[in-house]
């Protein structure tokens, strides 16, 4: 006969889960009777006609879903810092990097996670408020009525379609970094007969940021070759693909290896990474790399191999080195490139200025690498990309601040 006590039991993930739903509800609830709290004392108001916006009204807000994307931000809240323009910047990161300055004017305030924070961002009354999270009115982020615009910022200077589905469509504007964003974007648009957005190139505020640091960076000193091995996460990556198969013989080449994982493997992959830390743990050339900033690691490497991470674009176009990319197979089902029927950009221009390499020739991978000749071809395939992707260099940020301003002033 079972027993009472295992009659109660919850398993830690069902347990977490209901954690979760929990604080999201009375996260829900609160923000909904601040809000109708609200509206009853404006009512009752002696003088509604003076009162023209509630007190939460913020013109410009800007959402970091988490630390990783402040790089994204920073330019634009460094520009509305220098005009001396009050700016909200709601983050879901404890320690995200505007902790770190000495900001004037803008407000930066932790809100939580997931449903906490949406519990919050779905109550918003704002003027235009910018996210690099992709999903608006699909899941628990929706659109709040008290706010005019919603507007999206690239995080990769990559495909608009490399989204999961109808990741863009309920946005009012998207900022793009290159102007080949664009096409599909009205592509998913006229197929859906959604509303079309407003799309302007800002360019890339992140590459913006990280093109001045590199300027900064010393070299190495006693720099041994180094190659970086940094994929992207899910199935269609590298370290689920292949594995020891890859990571075998690169590191039996004797070159110093920095192996970088997506900070979502850590989660999505955990038995994956550990079965291969346990496996390279005694390697003196292996480096395992999860550092919040990229950059140094990137500047370290002489070469990189990859997959279809939006990391190989940052290094050839930050460093311009050349980039080996495996056969990875991209499935395209999750995401919104699946309606698009021609080749993707990334894809095809990663064929220009890659260097491919198949599982088959993983035993001769050291014979590759040195082999590995910088051509001119390479490098124009590379300039051409950087010039279609990368846009306005140096000029993200005032560009997407002069467009927040110009959607609250009704200038756009």
């Amino acid at each position: 006969m079972m027993s009472t006590t295992s009659l109660l039991y919850i398993d830690p993930g069902t347990g977490s889960m209901l954690f979760s739903i929990l604080i999201g509800a009375f996260a829900t609830l609160f923000f909904l009777f601040k809000a109708l709290w609200l509206k009853i004392k404006l009512f009752f108001s002696a003088d509604k006609k003076s009162i023209k916006e509630d007190k939460g009204y913020k013109k410009y807000v800007i959402y970091c879903e988490d630390k990783r994307y402040w790089t994204v931000f920073k330019p634009i809240l460094d520009e509305f810092e220098e005009r001396q323009i009050p700016i909200a910047y709601y983050t879901s990161s404890r320690d995200d990097g505007v902790f770190e300055q000495s900001y004037k004017f803008v407000g930066a305030e932790y809100i939580g996670e997931g449903n906490t924070a949406f519990a919050k961002l779905n109550l918003l009354s704002a003027g235009i408020v910018v996210m690099s999270t992709p999903g608006l009115d699909v899941y628990q982020l929706k659109r709040s009525k008290n706010v005019k615009h919603y507007s999206h910022i690239f995080h990769s200077p990559t495909d608009s379609s490399m989204y999961r589905l109808f990741g863009l469509d309920f946005f009012d504007s998207v900022l793009m970094t290159g102007d080949y964003q664009a096409d599909d974007i009205r592509f998913l648009e006229k197929l859906r007969g959604i509303q079309k957005k407003d799309l302007v190139t800002v360019g890339c505020t992140y590459l913006d940021l990280m093109r001045e640091r590199v300027q900064e960076i010393p070299d190495e000193e006693g720099h041994k070759f180094t190659v970086l091995v940094s994929p992207t996460w899910g199935k269609s990556g590298l370290l689920t693909l292949y594995g020891e198969r890859l990571l075998d013989p690169l590191v039996a080449s004797g070159f110093k290896v920095i192996v970088r994982p997506h900070p979502q493997s850590k989660i999505s992959e955990k038995q994956t990474l550990d079965r291969l830390n346990e496996r390279y743990k005694d390697k003196a050339n292996v480096e395992w790399n999860y550092d919040r900033d990229n950059i140094f690691c990137l500047k370290k490497a002489d070469i990189m191999i990859s997959d279809f991470s939006g990391i190989i674009f940052d290094y050839a176009f930050l460093f311009d080195k050349p980039v080996i990319y495996a056969n990875a197979r991209l499935d395209k089902k999750p995401y919104d490139a699946w309606y698009i029927e021609h080749e993707l950009w990334e894809v095809e221009t990663l064929h220009k200025m890659g260097i491919q390499i198949n599982e088959a020739d993983f035993g001769r991978i050291k014979e590759v690498i040195l082999k590995a000749s910088d051509s001119p071809e390479l490098k124009a395939a590379r300039d051409q990309a950087k010039a279609e992707s990368w846009q306005h260099i140096g000029e993200a940020g005032k560009r997407a601040a002069e467009f927040m301003i110009g959607v609250v002033e009704g200038k756009k």
